[in-house]
Formats: structure tokens, sequence, C-alpha cells
């Protein structure tokens, strides 16, 4: 089987144990409307406040729901074994990784930047904000896929693997976090943010290059 249609496969193949497991899905959605709508709970109505904090928290709360959902990305095929059989397809392990990461990306990172607008209407984002959010979030969250995907296969098989993971990826994140919220807030304050969503662009073509050759090296690595 050709690279490409290998990885066509996986994406496939992921896709519909995804939906065959929706719950789980969904634990991630809820999860960041949850942490979003807790904020002004916490701090007030204050309409000014909770629009200089509103791309922060938002971008934040993206993070650790996608946090939430990276264990399952290598987790569940190495434990019953469909992983390692996987790795003896002639086709580069790197693809099957490059498959797997955008099957996670379609089935976590799509739904939080489709919900997070709604949310960012509570925060008293502008429409142009909330453009530049989803913006932001379109090239941000596959970024978060590909470098927690690095994360999921050095922690893959490791006891007390998720708190790894975290300590682990978080410190990656901080880049994206920095540059994602950074644009939606410059639009807030009436600047272009075209800088930094052009920084992380730049992160992302830079991501998406060497993260499924590294994540496919640790896989290796750990199935060894």
């Amino acid at each position: 089987m050709s690279s490409p249609r290998f990885f066509a496969a996986i994406v496939r193949r992921d896709l519909l144990l995804a939906w065959q497991q929706r719950g789980d899905l969904l634990v991630g959605v809820v999860f960041f409307v949850l942490v979003a709508c807790l904020f002004p709970l916490a701090i007030g109505p204050e309409p000014k406040l909770l629009a200089r904090i509103g791309p922060g928290v938002l971008w934040v709360a993206v993070i650790l729901a996608n946090l939430l959902a990276l264990p399952r990305l290598f987790n569940n095929d190495w434990q019953d074994g469909s992983l390692e059989q996987l790795l003896l397809s002639p086709a580069p392990a790197s693809v099957m990784v490059a498959g797997k990461l955008t099957a996670h990306w379609l089935t976590t990172g799509i739904p939080l930047t489709l919900v997070a607008p709604l949310l960012g209407i509570q925060y008293g984002l502008e429409s142009d904000t909330l453009l530049m959010l989803m913006g932001s979030l379109l090239l941000g969250t596959p970024t978060l896929s590909a470098l927690g995907s690095i994360g999921a296969a050095l922690t893959l098989g490791v006891r007390q693997g998720e708190m790894l993971l975290a300590l682990l990826v978080l410190p990656l994140y901080a880049p994206v976090l920095i540059f994602g919220s950074g644009a939606v807030a410059a639009v807030a304050g009436g600047l272009s943010g075209m800088a930094e969503l052009s920084l992380l662009a730049a992160i992302l073509c830079g991501t998406l290059f060497l993260a499924p050759w590294l994540a496919a090296m640790a896989v290796r690595l750990a199935i060894e």
C-alpha cells in the first residue's frame, strides 16, 4: 500500500473508532465549556475585565481540553496490539503517526474551534475578535496535536504516564499559547494581529514537518 493510501486508511480508521467512542469526544468539549464558563462566575460580570481576559482564558481552556484527549492517541492501539501491527506496514511509521494526529485534530481541535466563538460571546468579544479567535485556533490546534503526539509517544506504556505527559507537553505549548492568545488580544485592542498569526503559522509548519518523525521514533522505542 502506498504512503498516501496508508495515510488515508489510518485517518478513516481512527475517525470510525472515534465515532464509535463519541462519548469520549464529548468529554473534551464539555470540559472546555465548563472551564470557560467558570471564569466569569469567579471574577464577576465586569464587561471590560471579561473582554481583556477572554482570549487568554479560552486559549488555556482549549489547551487543557486538548491535553485531556492526548492519552488516547496511541494508548488504545498499544493496549490491544494493533499499534505493533501498524508498525509492520511497509509504509513509514511517520505516515502512520501523521494519520493518527490528523484524525486526533479532526475529532478534538475542530470541535473546540467551532465551540470557542460561542463561548467568546459571553466574554463580550467583538465579531472581528471572534474571527481572529477561530483563525488562531485553526492554526494552533493542529500544532497542539502534533506536539502532543511526541509527548504521547514518549510516555506510551509508562506508569503514571498521563501526569508525565502533561509535564512534558505543557512547556512546548507555551509559544502556541502566547502567539495564539496574543493575536486575539491584538485584534481586541485595535491592532491587526497578523504578526502573531504569522508566527503561529511558522510554528505549525515546523511542527508538522518534525513531529511525525520524532513521534514515530518514540513509538518504535516504546514497542521494542
